[in-house]
């Protein structure tokens, strides 16, 4: 929707013309053009508020190697969003079961969605054309696309500019933040093995790697890959010829989904945990990245921002009608709302990897052995695979 534009004090310049720009207002300026800023944007102009988002930055999605484990909470609001329908098949792969192992022989636990009564643990995306659908969606939806630059007001101005949040630092927030030292590798893969829609997950000193089932480039042959290690390391399997980074991937997976060969190129970027100190204040608030990071090994980050922007979208519809979308009331009970789920799995996700840091061998016996019992522990298990499809 098109925000209101006040009229100058003088609509004419020195040299007699119209002046050909002027401050617009919203009820909501959404900062970030990412997928949670602009799933935010859509919910809250669907609620009749004059909403506007940051207009995309001129960026090469065709080459975003990133792959998105999308849970069904995250899958049901896109949905209503009118945005998963949008995706073309190959561009979602549902994943049905999940193999975690270990770095002993026999620690390993398994997931799988018939025995969580779901349809899917999670769908794996192209992050590339999720982000080109949501574009489409904030034009369809005629929302105004607000440059950088432009000079725009309003009540509310949700931050959900990642987590190097420009808007975060101008703002004096702080962050309390942890280096792990390590990078992410992410690369797409293909498989002489269909994948079967597995996930496959690896808990080991000192790395963590997953593979994703994927449908890009090939139809049922292809994985995601995200590789997490110290980052010297990520740096000399960077700079590898794609030969020898394939070995070194078969040799850590033991070709347990099939020789794996890199398709196209590779990416890395620095790994950290960050969590800032205020999440909202008068007429701002933080959603994302841009409040909250954690580790990739869940897979659970995307996922987090969804579950603010969604519950921050639901708290200033059923707001009271005499309070703005911008009443710091109203967003400390977002605020509050969302400090438990994302501290939990910011432990979580950091106690996992510190778990696993450890290379003496009483440890890595300790820990494989608490796999297996894990895996055999129903309930527990179950409660916990809950927590990530629902967070």
């Amino acid at each position: 929707m098109a925000g209101n534009s006040a009229a100058p004090d003088n609509p004419l310049d020195e040299d007699g013309s119209l002046q050909s720009i002027a401050m617009k207002r919203f009820d909501v300026l959404v900062r970030g053009d990412g997928p949670v800023g602009c799933c935010l944007a859509l919910a809250l102009a669907r609620q009749g508020l004059q909403v506007g988002a940051q207009k995309p930055a001129p960026r090469a999605v065709a080459s975003d190697l990133r792959a998105w484990a999308l849970n069904p909470r995250s899958v049901a609001w896109l949905e209503a969003l009118g945005v998963w329908q949008s995706l073309v098949a190959d561009a979602r792969t549902p994943v049905y079961d999940m193999q975690v192992r270990g770095d002993a022989a026999g620690g390993h636990i398994d997931f799988s969605a018939y025995e969580q009564r779901v349809r899917e643990l999670a769908f794996i995306v192209d992050a590339a054309e999720l982000q080109r659908k949501l574009n489409a969606a904030l034009a369809a939806a005629g929302i105004d696309l607000i440059g950088a630059d432009d000079d725009a007001t309003a009540s509310l101005v949700a931050l959900a500019d990642g987590k190097d949040s420009a808007s975060r630092e101008s703002l004096g927030i702080r962050e309390q933040r942890h280096d792990y030292g390590q990078a992410a590798i992410a690369a797409r893969l293909t498989s002489e093995e269909t994948h079967r829609n597995i996930a496959h997950q690896w808990f080991r000193h000192p790395d963590v790697l997953a593979l994703l089932p994927f449908d890009r480039p090939q139809p049922d042959r292809s994985f995601a890959l995200v590789w997490s290690m110290p980052a010297a390391r990520a740096e000399l399997l960077m700079a590898c010829e794609p030969a020898a980074f394939e070995q070194a991937l078969n040799e850590a997976t033991a070709l347990a989904c099939g020789a794996l060969r890199v398709a196209g190129e590779r990416a890395a970027w620095s790994l950290r945990r960050a969590h800032a100190e205020r999440w909202s204040g008068p007429g701002w608030v933080l959603l994302g990245d841009a409040a909250h990071v954690v580790h990739p090994l869940a897979g659970q980050g995307l996922n987090l921002g969804l579950a603010d922007a969604q519950a921050l979208a639901r708290i200033i519809e059923a707001r009271e009608p005499w309070r703005e979308p911008g009443d710091q009331r109203l967003l400390r009970r977002y605020a509050r709302e969302r400090a438990l789920p994302t501290r939990a799995m910011e432990q979580m996700t950091d106690g996992l990897l510190q778990l696993f840091a450890h290379d003496a061998t009483p440890v890595r016996e300790l820990r494989n052995r608490g796999l297996t019992l894990l895996h055999h522990l129903g309930p527990v298990k179950r409660w916990l695979t809950a927590r990530a499809l629902d967070n």
